[in-house]
């Protein structure tokens, strides 16, 4: 759980996620297997919604899709800036 998550998920979005999840029809939109509502978090194919524009365009349903948990850390955030070269270590 992320850190801006820490207390828990909020009301309204436990209500777009679901709305997004049944627009769905529980299928996962990245692998375009089905999700299985009785798996629970933290089973990788647990469900999860994903942001394919990222995160930056909050969390509007039109710019959200069901996917697995799996697929949803796969994928990644799209605006999430790359790692950085790694630095040779000059001295200890």
């Amino acid at each position: 759980m992320s850190e801006s998550w820490a207390g828990g998920s909020t009301r309204r979005w436990r209500k777009i996620r679901l709305a997004v999840l049944n627009r769905d029809r529980w299928i996962c939109q990245l692998c375009e297997q089905p999700i299985d509502p009785a798996i629970r978090h933290p089973h990788p194919m647990s469900a999860h919604v994903h942001h394919p524009q990222g995160k930056i365009n909050g969390d509007d349903p039109d710019q959200l899709v069901a996917a697995h948990r799996i697929c949803n850390l796969r994928a990644g955030d799209p605006n999430a800036k790359p790692d950085p070269e790694p630095r040779p270590m000059t001295r200890w």
